[in-house]
C-alpha cells in the first residue's frame, strides 16, 4: 500500500512539532522560559570573571554562591515601585507585589588557544495582583539582563587593564634595578 506524500508530510510535521514542544515544556520545568536566558562569552579567566560579577551584584544580597560549581543565585528583591512605575504607562492594573531573583552559570571554555568564560543570566520574575491571588511567573523586559551584561563586561575591562598596567610597571621596575 502507498501512503500520499502530502499525508507523510503532514504526519512528519506533528511528530516533530509535539517532539519540540515537549522538549519545550521539559526546559520550561528545568529552568523557567529557555527563552529568558541571556548568555554572552568573555574572553578571560574564570578568576576575573567571578570577580567581576560579585562587583556587578554588590548591591544585591546573594543568596548562593559555589565558586567552585560556578553559579550565583541572588536572594528575592522587592521591586514592586519599579513594575508599578513602569506598568501605568501602559494601563494594567497595579501589582500589590512583585519580586525577581537572578541566577548567574559559568561555563569554562577555550577560543583561539586562550581561556574563555560563558556566562549565563536568567531573571525570574513573580507577581502578586492582590492578596487572594498567589505569584505568578512574567516575561522580563530583558534591560536588567542586558544591562547587568554590559556591566559585567567593562568591569572585566577594567581588570584586565588594570592587571596589564601592573604587569608594565612590574617589568618597569625590574629594568630599573637591572636585572
Amino acid at each position: 500500500m502507498r501512503i500520499p506524500q502530502r499525508i507523510l508530510v503532514g504526519c512528519c510535521f506533528l511528530i516533530s512539532f509535539s517532539l519540540s514542544s515537549c522538549t519545550k515544556a521539559y526546559l520550561r520545568t528545568l529552568t523557567g522560559d529557555p527563552s529568558q536566558v541571556y548568555q554572552r562569552i568573555f574572553a578571560t579567566d574564570f578568576n576575573t570573571a567571578w570577580l567581576s560579577v560579585l562587583d556587578a551584584l554588590k548591591n544585591s544580597r546573594i543568596d548562593i554562591n559555589n565558586r567552585e560549581g560556578g553559579y550565583l543565585q541572588t536572594k528575592w528583591i522587592d521591586n514592586t515601585a519599579e513594575k508599578n512605575f513602569s506598568d501605568s504607562f501602559g494601563g494594567v492594573n497595579a501589582y500589590q507585589k512583585a519580586q525577581y531573583r537572578i541566577r548567574i552559570t559559568f561555563a569554562k571554555s577555550i577560543y583561539k588557544q586562550k581561556a574563555a568564560i560563558k556566562i549565563s543570566l536568567l531573571k525570574e520574575q513573580l507577581v502578586q495582583r492582590d492578596v487572594l491571588d498567589g505569584w505568578h511567573p512574567i516575561e522580563t523586559d530583558s534591560v536588567d539582563e542586558m544591562t547587568l551584561l554590559y556591566r559585567i563586561g567593562r568591569l572585566i575591562q577594567m581588570r584586565m587593564k588594570l592587571a596589564q598596567y601592573e604587569d608594565e610597571k612590574a617589568k618597569q621596575e625590574l629594568k630599573n634595578l637591572n636585572f
